[in-house]
């Protein structure tokens, strides 16, 4: 199963886990799982994320595909400065 880590600002929406194992074979479907095992984690997540996908960071991840083995992180956009 791939393995998803929770950055903590989203673990008050996925019952305090830091780290989540879902099965899927892209992270449309990471995400998919993750909605339905936690209603309302996608709206808490927002548009403006990237995924690194076993390192690998991805801007516009919808349709990369992950593996078993794989570890999913959510990179949540930064947004500040001058």
């Amino acid at each position: 199963m791939t393995a998803v880590v929770i950055p903590n600002g989203l673990r008050a929406h996925c019952e305090g886990c830091a780290r989540v194992e879902v099965e899927a074979v892209s992270v449309r479907g990471v995400l998919a799982a993750l909605e339905a095992r936690f209603p309302g984690f996608g709206a808490a997540l927002g548009e403006n994320v990237a995924v690194a996908i076993d390192g690998e960071v991805f801007q516009d991840p919808l349709y990369e595909a992950v593996a078993p083995e794989s570890e999913l992180h959510f990179l949540p956009a930064l947004s500040g400065g001058r």
